[in-house]
């Protein structure tokens, strides 16, 4: 069975970090969720008062972002958690502030490039599975297989407030669906690196798919790709 690099870009809330995660836990491969690595940088600025919703401090987050390393740890239960400077950060990453906090923080390229090479460093020996907006595009642009994950907004939006209402968090779904618009928007339009479908990639629309369903899908390709 041949090593490979899975690539799975899309918009947000489609669900890309649970079909990496599952992948990678069922063929043994490790799991980035690059989604999780600006989320980190999202809270490291948002911690030193450099981002918030009105102002981001574009000359201290350049002066500082050599200074955040982040890592993936595999926990007792199999599942990977996203570490800040050697932190467990797992849970401070998932609010909506700090999600937001990372759309913004996405736009600026010196983020990007920085966030570009740690990810890069984490491919050199295949056998992962990475999620993101421009991981098939930008990071392995020869990864051997490539997913493009979509959904309409508006299952997204009340997937995400689902999510959070079992978190105990109030949500309220027009904001939620508001958000997902506007991060849309951000990611298909920024300058740096946008959010786009390589021309090699699988498109998947999850919108009216099962879980089992589009498992079964992604299974069939990565066994189609391994096994060539």
């Amino acid at each position: 069975m041949n090593k490979i690099i899975v690539a799975i870009d899309g918009f947000s809330s489609c669900g890309k970090s649970t079909m990496a995660r599952e992948l990678a836990q069922q063929t043994g491969y490790i799991y980035v969720d690059t989604g999780a690595m600006y989320r980190a940088v999202s809270l490291y600025c948002i911690q030193n008062g450099w981002l918030n919703d009105s102002e981001m401090n574009e000359s201290e987050i350049l002066a500082n972002i050599s200074a955040i390393k982040i890592d993936f740890k595999t926990n007792n239960l199999g599942v990977s958690e996203t570490y800040l400077n050697g932190k467990n950060v797992e849970s401070e990453i998932r609010t909506l502030e700090v999600a937001n906090g990372a759309s913004r923080i996405s736009t600026l390229g010196f983020v990007r490039r920085e966030l570009v090479r740690q990810q890069q460093l984490m491919g050199l020996e295949k056998g992962i599975v990475m999620d993101g907006r421009d991981i098939g595009t930008v990071v392995f642009p020869n990864a051997e297989l490539k997913i493009f994950l979509t959904a309409l907004p508006e299952i997204r939006a009340k997937r995400r407030a689902d999510e959070m209402t079992r978190k105990g968090e109030l949500v309220n779904y027009e904001e939620v669906l508001a958000n997902v618009i506007e991060r849309d928007e951000r990611d298909q339009n920024r300058a740096e690196s946008p959010l786009r479908k390589a021309d090699d990639a699988i498109t998947i629309d999850n919108s009216n798919l099962l879980p089992a369903e589009q498992t079964e899908i992604l299974r069939t390709l990565f066994a189609e790709k391994t096994f060539s």
